[in-house]
């Protein structure tokens, strides 16, 4: 294969190529068709919610959990972290990458400000860079290891995890917010 053009499929990673904490979202990928699966995520979250009145935004479930807009904030944070990482170990980059606290980054997103359309096409827009970055990988580089939060990680762990992550908290959206 040449560098710059999209397998039909990459095998989801083995055990050894990620911490066991990312097992719970890459469970949830169901399809070897990672591009597939990343593309597909766009209209999915475009569905969700798209035409959601953004004063629902600032809904939660319960005391202490996120709103609804600060769940998408993270599932941007979240995005660009895992593509960060997945960028550095693709181009050999052997520096432990370090973890990142989730909470800290939504105390300072100012994601109840946004509005949904905002928030949506912020999503769309790393999503398709990320497919178009994933898509310049060349047939060796889905298997190079890095180090992440202290673990072993390979470049497909990464593109695996960032589907889950999505599924897990749409998955949360529809179940503990929209239902």
């Amino acid at each position: 294969m040449q560098t710059g053009t999209k397998p039909a499929t990459i095998e989801k990673p083995a055990a050894g190529e990620y911490n066991e904490y990312y097992e719970g979202y890459i469970s949830l990928v169901e399809s070897d068709n990672i591009f597939g699966t990343l593309e597909e995520q766009i209209r999915e979250m475009r569905d969700l919610l798209a035409g959601f009145p953004d004063e629902r935004g600032s809904h939660s479930y319960a005391d202490g959990k996120w709103t609804i807009k600060e769940v998408v904030s993270h599932i941007l944070d979240g995005e660009r972290i895992f593509a960060y990482r997945l960028l550095r170990i693709s181009r050999g980059d052997e520096t432990p990458l370090e973890g990142f606290e989730q909470d800290g980054y939504i105390e300072n997103s100012h994601a109840n400000h946004r509005t949904f359309n905002d928030l949506i096409c912020e999503f769309s827009d790393l999503r398709a860079a990320n497919l178009r970055l994933m898509g310049s990988l060349g047939e060796g580089d889905w298997t190079r290891m890095g180090t992440a939060s202290g673990f072993p990680v390979s470049v497909r762990a990464l593109a695996y995890i960032m589907a889950g992550h999505i599924r897990h908290h749409l998955n949360i959206l529809r179940e503990r917010y929209l239902a």
